[in-house]
């Protein structure tokens, strides 16, 4: 049985208990539908189910770890902490009601990522963002939901960002199109508040932010903004996240996340050095706000 990695989120936690749900199935070389049928389910739940995609019911694993053949109690103890713990709510489904589904998992695997690297085109990245600037992303966004609402989703941003602050958080790396520096969100204070706030994190030495500037053109980027997660556990592997107007997609197969961490290894090559986006920012503060 694997061992439980200190600090991972729930929804990392799922992952990893559904990946050795799947192996131990693979090796009794058990058919996903046997294997649905023993739970009285389908060949989909088991599936949903080692892909971390779905809570789990102890009566459900406990009598699959019995049908692979799992009969020493230490080992079964071992899965089933993991799963009581993988059940465990997030401290962000008090914001279920704000959240969509389909960002919920990102909201997850960010709590549980040790790397966050993000190329951003529109915006500062979320986790970067000061409350100021946050409001006026939301409320522009937000035709009509109420201010207290908003607020709402304000505190959740502010929540998120308290990873970058937790002992043994991730090391994040951004991206930032220099257009997104140059658009005037919520006005020349807030602006102006929001920039300062990225020579501020630049002291942090897990904070990382370069700057893709206009002088350079064309760039092998242009599809858009995404983000790449990696965890500390060997058994999760890294995903991609590409955000759509309404949905999202979780790419982690090998050949499609080693694309994008192409295509971010180039954007850091072009962009500008940590000092050169402390000159850059400054520029633009002096120049605009």
């Amino acid at each position: 049985m694997h061992p439980l990695q200190p600090g991972s989120g729930p929804t990392a936690l799922r992952i990893l208990l559904g990946s050795q749900l799947r192996r131990l199935r693979e090796q009794k070389g058990i058919s996903r539908e046997d294997a649905g049928h023993q739970i009285r389910g389908s060949e989909s739940k088991i599936s949903r189910m080692e892909l971390g995609r779905v809570g789990f019911k102890e009566r459900d694993v406990a009598d699959l770890l019995t049908f692979y053949g799992v009969e020493d109690a230490e080992a079964r103890s071992v899965v089933m902490s993991l799963l009581r713990q993988a059940n465990e709510p997030g401290w962000w489904h008090r914001f279920n009601d704000l959240l969509p589904s389909w960002f919920q998992a990102y909201v997850g695997l960010e709590e549980a990522a040790s790397r966050i690297r993000t190329y951003e085109v529109q915006f500062v990245p979320g986790l970067l963002q000061t409350k100021e600037y946050a409001r006026a992303v939301i409320t522009a966004g937000a035709a009509g939901i109420g201010s207290a609402e908003i607020a709402r989703r304000v505190d959740l941003r502010m929540e998120r960002q308290r990873v970058l602050d937790r002992p043994g958080g991730p090391i994040f790396w951004a991206v930032i199109d220099e257009a997104a520096l140059r658009r005037p969100i919520g006005g020349t204070d807030v602006m102006r508040g929001q920039l300062e706030h990225l020579i501020d994190l630049m002291r942090s030495s897990r904070i990382t932010i370069q700057v893709m500037p206009f002088s350079f053109g064309g760039h092998s980027a242009e599809g858009g903004a995404f983000s790449i997660l990696r965890f500390n556990d060997s058994e999760l592997p890294d995903v991609v996240y590409v955000e759509q107007l309404a949905s999202a997609l979780y790419l982690d197969k090998r050949d499609e996340v080693d694309r994008y961490s192409e295509v971010m290894e180039r954007l850091c090559a072009v962009s500008t050095t940590p000092e050169e986006t402390v000159d850059i920012l400054q520029k633009i503060i002096s120049e605009r706000f």
